[in-house]
């Protein structure tokens, strides 16, 4: 894979995912991610034990894992002068900031981005927030399940009144991961326009800007109506019966999403066995598709629930038409795309235990990016240090009074 990010080195003062998820990505296409650790706990995320769902084992943090790849890691006390002596070298040879820290506690810490710059004019400064930030809660944590799901409407538009609830986020760190990407972005824009331009600039993204975003097309209908966006109302009448969910013989889905119903109706018919219905003048042409579309899907119902999923791969495999199986995340391991593309990448933790990985969504030169693995604890502390030209009696000093793990 081309490295597209090699020569950037970023530092980065942030915990959990949503930030961190941002340069774990430009550490996959090649930049050097130099990670902030609190002195004694490290990010707050290596002491998670369970996502609310399962339990994470301890031998493998794979959440930790997701968002701290390829980085090095050094433990730092901010909440000290000689500490935030070492964090401004580090600042002066780095060509971004990458923070989620909340405004009082960036300027508790004195690493806002006057003070950063103070240290390093060209650096480009980046904040990921919660809600923004300004504006009245520019000073209030948050998360994704609130600020990206619950907030900007993501979570009403999935909520059916049959559930009897609010439906939660389908992943851990499900808008974090995209929120994350998002601010991979910017940082590429940020350092182009400085290469372009000289101006080292800021980059700030939020949870609730990335939500609002996702939900865009959602958001500019509901405004040009008047209409809060929900979910269509269940058992609503169709206009298309190559549009939807079908259920197969073994319980599993098959989704269609043919737009052109009448181009790809006949070839569909001939594929599950009706060929009949092709030529059936309640379906002969788009208009009777439409028309008697309740009539298609309760047919196309029997028909896809007489066999069982892995047949209708088989049929349905040289279709013209847009379909998929509806999958599980196990699934992907084996699906002949992901396995084509290498979506998916094989890691190993520090100590050598393999697991497996999401790659990053973007591919130069052809190649899908292989992820490096997280950093242990202040792995990387006593090289950092010795790179800035600490001799080892001032970095044992250092340790004995905290200032550095």
């Amino acid at each position: 894979m081309t490295e597209v990010m090699q020569g950037v080195r970023i530092l980065e003062v942030a915990e959990h995912t949503f930030v961190p998820a941002a340069s774990a990505l430009l550490s996959d296409w090649g930049a050097e991610v130099i990670k902030i650790e609190h002195v004694e706990r490290g990010d707050a995320m290596r002491g998670l034990g369970a996502t609310g769902v399962v339990n994470i084992p301890s031998d493998v943090h794979v959440l930790l894992e997701h968002s701290n790849r390829g980085k090095k890691s050094l433990g730092l006390d901010l909440n000290s002068d000689e500490g935030r002596a070492i964090l401004y070298r580090l600042a002066a040879t780095a060509d971004v900031f990458l923070t989620n820290k909340l405004p009082r506690v960036r300027q508790k810490l004195q690493i806002d981005v006057d003070t950063i710059r103070e240290h390093n004019p060209d650096i480009i400064y980046v904040r990921g927030t919660g809600q923004g930030e300004r504006g009245p809660e520019a000073d209030a944590g948050s998360y994704d399940s609130l600020a990206f799901w619950a907030r900007p409407g993501v979570a009403m538009a999935m909520a059916q009144p049959s559930y009897g609830h609010v439906p939660s986020p389908p992943a851990p760190g499900f808008g974090d991961s995209i929120g994350g990407m998002t601010i991979a972005g910017g940082i590429m824009g940020a350092l182009f326009h400085r290469e372009r331009t000289g101006e080292a600039t800021t980059v700030d993204v939020s949870l609730l800007g990335t939500g609002i975003w996702a939900m865009g097309q959602a958001v500019a209908l509901s405004l040009l109506m008047n209409v809060p966006w929900m979910p269509p109302p269940e058992g609503r009448a169709r206009l298309n019966p190559l549009v939807g969910n079908y259920l197969t013989q073994d319980g599993r889905w098959l989704s269609l999403c043919c737009l052109q119903a009448g181009r790809y109706w006949a070839e569909a018919c001939e594929l599950i066995g009706r060929p009949d219905l092709a030529t059936d003048p309640r379906f002969a042409d788009h208009a009777g598709l439409q028309q008697n579309c309740a009539e298609a899907v309760e047919i196309l119902n029997e028909v896809f629930a007489s066999r069982p999923l892995d047949e209708w791969r088989t049929a349905l495999a040289g279709f013209s038409g847009q379909w998929t199986a509806v999958q599980t995340t196990l699934e992907l391991l084996s699906d002949p795309q992901v396995v084509a593309n290498g979506y998916v990448q094989e890691c190993r933790t520090a100590t050598g235990t393999p697991f497996k990985m999401a790659a990053a969504p973007v591919q130069y030169g052809e190649q899908p990016p292989v992820p490096g693995r997280a950093p242990e604890f202040n792995e990387h502390g006593d090289a950092i240090l010795a790179e800035l030209g600490l001799d080892w009696d001032t970095v044992v000093d250092l340790k004995v009074r905290g200032i550095v793990a």
